[in-house]
């Protein structure tokens, strides 16, 4: 596991100061078989593990919009009417997952996307019909976990190992509820290590393992031979929807530090330089002198970047002494430290190593501040750095992006898509949102010409 997003383990007791992790602090060996007659079996090892692992059951209602029309039927209008005016406007939905206990007195782990929008969550824990309402502390969406909050005490927490000691070829366990049919724990060996660009979300250093993991999984714990948690099961890639072999944790270091934020303070700032960064690509070898790192294609106006003197075209290969590999590398690193933390860049400029320090803004402010509520149907965006990036927009394109559409409305209806970035709307030129209500004020509910760029071709769209 790269070192960005680790806690040390030696100073975990003193930083974990409100909440106690059950951290193991010695290095383990790795061993094999020595001998034809010897037969491994991991019960012993795991049994405790088991023990704290939960299922999570969520209850959310679903709202149904769509409109029903009167059928012509043989039946008076006035018969028929009552029925249809009676048909459930919402229907409940309902979810299962896992989750992992990470402190004695309540406190587990899961995937933020197990819970995302409850509006009810319960808690069973293993071999128990007990169920235990839980409350939300924190949600983290970029990286995908949560921590939720049981009325318990003395509760089996699991035991956490560093997962910088992971090595590819260990053997690991998957612990969970696949499929609602119980805990179940599955084997393999770990695959892969730091896997990214996933698409999965934001902040992404996967461990890659082929123990199954099945709908249901989300939330469990992945532990080694010993049964301590290496990291907690998010997803897994197939077409079908079936384990094939490719399951994706969170490594164990980051989720402590995520859930220390969580429970510390309910969310997660995260460090902003703004940027809007690319690889090293082959055709850029021969430019720089460095060949990793992460490129500047754009630096945001009175940014801390801006700020610091940074200018599109340098190469940042180094942070704190943190050798950058590429684009995805940096963005870790840099979302790794505290908002207004200062930090050491170096990079290169026209075949020259240079150094700046650089006092980050917090990412979190920046993604709020861009955010608009939904206009007609539209969910924008002010395009920040970290959109670029994300959506791989041009540097050069200016406009609004559509992070969104809201189903039967007028704008899905005249083809308005996710992804599309509005550039004009009829003769006035689209820079923010600010643009995009003023026109929308001065036209009012009559027909608007909006023009979008998708994808690099530029259509137009009538909006009322």
């Amino acid at each position: 596991m790269r070192k960005v997003i680790i806690l040390s383990v030696v100073l975990a007791t003193a930083i974990f100061a409100k909440v106690e992790f059950d951290i193991l602090q010695n290095t383990p060996e790795h061993i094999m078989p020595t001998s034809p007659n010897q037969v491994l079996s991991y019960n012993k090892a795991i049994k405790d593990a088991i023990k704290s692992v939960v299922n999570i059951s969520t209850k959310k209602s679903i709202k149904i919009t769509k409109n029903f029309s009167i059928p012509n039927l043989p039946f008076p209008k006035e018969f028929m009417e009552p029925l249809f005016r009676h048909f459930p406007k919402s229907r409940p939905l309902q979810a299962l997952g896992s989750g992992v206990i990470v402190t004695s007195d309540g406190y587990i782990v899961t995937n933020s996307h197990v819970i995302d929008g409850a509006d009810e969550i319960k808690v069973t824990l293993p071999n128990s019909k007990k169920e235990y309402k839980a409350k939300v502390v924190g949600i983290d969406s970029e990286s995908d976990l949560a921590v939720i909050k049981i009325k318990s005490k003395n509760l089996p927490a699991i035991k956490i190992a560093n997962s910088k000691n992971l090595f590819i070829g260990d053997v690991v366990f998957a612990i969970g509820n696949p499929f609602g049919v119980g805990e179940t724990v599955t084997s393999g060996i770990v695959s892969a290590l730091n896997k990214d660009r996933v698409g999965l979300n934001s902040y992404e250093n996967f461990i890659q393992t082929d123990a199954s993991i099945n709908p249901g999984n989300s939330g469990g714990a992945l532990v080694d031979s010993r049964g301590a948690l290496v990291g907690i099961n998010s997803a897994i890639i197939s077409k079908s929807g079936g384990n094939n072999g490719i399951g994706l944790a969170i490594p164990s270091n980051m989720v402590l530090d995520i859930a220390k934020k969580l429970i510390d303070d309910g969310k997660v700032n995260r460090g902003y330089m703004g940027i809007s960064i690319s690889d090293v690509t082959p055709n850029l070898k021969d430019v720089y002198t460095h060949k990793s790192g992460a490129v500047i294609l754009d630096v945001e106006p009175n940014s801390p970047a801006s700020k610091a003197g940074l200018k599109r075209g340098d190469l940042i290969f180094k942070i704190d002494n943190k050798n950058i590999e590429d684009a995805t590398e940096l963005k870790r690193i840099v979302g790794s430290y505290d908002p207004k933390q200062k930090i050491t860049i170096e990079y290169e400029r026209d075949k020259e190593n240079k150094s700046v320090e650089v006092t980050l803004a917090n990412r979190t402010t920046q993604i709020a501040s861009a955010k608009n509520s939904s206009l007609k149907g539209l969910s924008l965006s002010n395009i920040t750095n970290e959109l670029r990036y994300e959506y791989r927009i041009p540097s050069d394109l200016k406009g609004v992006l559509i992070k969104d559409v809201k189903p039967n409305s007028k704008a899905e209806e005249v083809g308005l898509q996710a992804g599309d970035v509005i550039i004009q709307i009829e003769d006035s030129n689209i820079k923010d949102i600010k643009d995009v209500k003023r026109v929308f004020s001065k036209y009012k509910d009559k027909p608007k010409r909006i023009y979008i760029n998708r994808y690099g071709s530029v259509l137009m769209f009538v909006l009322k």
